[in-house]
């Protein structure tokens, strides 16, 4: 396999023609590139991990997985596939969640300074929920979108005890939702070309992966030791 610096940057390859697949309107390129993101951040993870002598997190790939299965459904149109789609990023942001709270998210948000991050994520979120509703109410879409957002609010909010790449990645991401959000309640379209639902996630997504591989690379099990030949008589 390759070098884990050769699979990020084959990622990287991939978002910049994504990018530019969403910037020209070109739907091949982006079905070409969209399913190769997560995959090549999870042999990054997984490469980074056997290079410390290591094994790579299960629920990091887990949610990796469920990512690249979001991405595919996002390629379709209409209500069910947006549906589909964000079935599978709440798996993902499940999987985040057991990862960071297993390596004890919820002790370091109860002490300063991260005390406040959880109220800071709360108010944004019910803020942007607020914003959104009727459009969102007008699609039928606000109850499993409000449910989706606590999901991705707790994602981002436990993601900030693992150092500032971590909570950095899952700030971008929620943006990145946030945009699809946007978009799909009719409130607000950003100026430009139609690029940064895609470069806040890919960005979120990578800062995920490298801050964790660099902070919390999973041990090998421990050798067994084969018990003692008991002594010759």
């Amino acid at each position: 396999m390759p070098s884990s610096r050769v699979l990020l940057a084959a990622f990287a390859v991939a978002t910049a023609g994504n990018l530019l697949a969403n910037a020209t309107g070109s739907d091949l390129g982006e079905l070409a590139t969209k399913p190769l993101l997560m995959p090549l951040l999870a042999a990054y993870l997984w490469r980074a991990a056997v290079e410390r002598g290591a094994r790579p997190d299960r629920l990091v790939l887990a949610a990796l997985a469920f990512s690249t299965g979001g991405d595919v459904a996002l390629l379709g149109a209409g209500t069910g596939a947006f549906l589909t789609g964000m079935a599978l990023f709440l798996a993902a942001h499940a999987c985040y969640v057991a990862a960071f709270v297993r390596a004890g998210a919820a002790t370091a948000l109860r002490r300063p300074p991260l005390l406040a991050v959880p109220l800071g994520y709360a108010v944004l979120t019910a803020a942007a929920l607020s914003w959104m509703w009727p459009g969102l109410a007008d699609a039928g879409l606000a109850v499993p979108v409000a449910g989706y957002a606590v999901a991705l609010a707790t994602m981002a909010t436990t993601a900030t005890a693992h150092g500032w790449s971590v909570g950095l990645g899952g700030a971008l991401f929620l943006v990145s939702d946030l945009l699809i959000a946007l978009s799909v309640a009719g409130t607000a379209t950003l100026p430009g070309p139609p690029i940064w639902v895609m470069a806040t996630y890919a960005a979120g997504q990578a800062l995920i992966v490298t801050g964790w591989a660099a902070r919390h690379p999973a041990p090998t099990p421990a050798p067994v030791t084969p018990a003692a030949a008991p002594a010759a008589g």
